[in-house]
């Protein structure tokens, strides 16, 4: 066989790809962190990093009681996905003047975060004991770095030789306008919220949501409106979260105690908006908080905003008859028969229908 006949055999490739960055985090005034209760955690401003948006979470009394007298050390992803991202992160001492890393003690860690999952963690990563007589703790505070690696992976049918010349970052679009929305360049609308401004731009809001476009660019514009738009119906800080996402397509809503409430104040939002992928967000949020204790509130709004996903999943945990004796007791479901009739006759119903099976 000749030169010429041959051919390259057919060959695939899978292509890991990382994108690398870091964050400096300085824990000032360590004494007087060290009163937060196991469990709870001080948690670093929002940084952007390969693409992302993350926090670093301080739990100065650890994660939980298995790792109570430890320093915790946790790594967020502060926004929300649909593809997983997988990751490299070592959190690190660093000495505050140098920057430069104490190898001595180091922490690494291969993560995947996803819908489910926005934060992984050390729980052990130091004794508050070993700390306190470290080199580290200089004037009653530490530094530590987080590098965080970004892996993308691709599968591609080539010819294995074939150099890559080019490589290309993920988007950072949302960075982007994100900062836009901070420092308000080339604002030309304002709206008031509680006493509150912010400073937004009409072409981006229009081509986000179909009410913002007939407000700003309809009858509002038509009719000679000032450019400050006051909003009566809403906190602040809802505010606030439905333009962050309206930029970014990330939710600006820290995992605490408040995050169903807030969850809850922003599906109203995204609904009077008609930004339907905010409101599936809260939805899906909402459905980890559904307990005997909440279930008849979080059906009402899912009801009264037209949530079939919340709404089934309210009825998937009242469908056993121990929930459904524990959560009529409640104030929660007092509002709900007074304000949802139609669904009180569907769970009688449902409870009737399982009662004759």
């Amino acid at each position: 066989m000749s030169s010429a006949d041959k051919s390259s055999p057919p060959a695939s490739a899978i292509i890991a790809k990382a994108s690398r960055g870091y964050h400096i985090l300085k824990i000032d005034g360590y004494s007087l962190t060290k009163g937060t209760p196991t469990g709870e955690s001080l948690d670093s401003s929002q940084f952007t990093v390969c693409g992302h948006r993350w926090r670093i979470r301080y739990f100065p009394n650890g994660y939980n009681s298995d790792c109570a007298g430890f320093i915790s050390l946790y790594l967020k992803l502060d926004e929300s996905v649909i593809k997983e991202v997988k990751t490299q992160s070592i959190i690190s001492f660093v000495d505050a003047l140098t920057m430069e890393e104490h190898p001595c003690l180091t922490s690494l860690a291969v993560d995947t975060f996803d819908s489910k999952n926005h934060s992984w963690g050390r729980t052990k990563f130091i004794k508050r004991e070993d700390l306190d007589s470290s080199m580290h703790l200089v004037d009653d505070s530490f530094t530590v770095r987080c590098d965080i690696a970004v892996i993308s992976e691709e599968i591609r049918a080539e010819e294995m030789s074939a150099p890559k010349f080019i490589d290309v970052p993920p988007s950072d679009l949302n960075q982007h306008l994100g900062d836009l929305l901070e420092n308000g360049e080339g604002a030309d609308v304002v709206f008031e919220v509680a006493g509150e401004t912010f400073a937004a731009h009409r072409w981006l809001l229009a081509s986000r949501s179909t009410v913002f476009r007939a407000e700003l660019f309809g009858s509002m514009k038509e009719s000679g409106t000032a450019d400050v738009i006051r909003v009566d119906d809403m906190e602040a800080q809802v505010f606030r979260a439905l333009l962050c996402f309206a930029y970014t397509d990330s939710l600006l809503v820290d995992e605490t105690k408040e995050e169903d409430a807030m969850c809850q104040h922003l599906l109203v939002a995204a609904d009077k908006y008609d930004l339907k992928r905010l409101k599936l967000v809260c939805e899906e949020k909402l459905c980890k908080y559904i307990d005997v204790s909440t279930v008849g509130t979080i059906l009402a709004l899912a009801d009264q905003h037209r949530c079939d996903g919340l709404k089934k999943a309210c009825f998937h945990f009242l469908s056993s008859p121990t929930n459904m004796t524990a959560a009529l007791a409640t104030d929660g479901f007092q509002h709900l028969s007074r304000s949802c009739p139609s669904v009180m006759i569907q769970l009688i119903a449902m409870s009737s229908l399982r009662h004759s099976a």
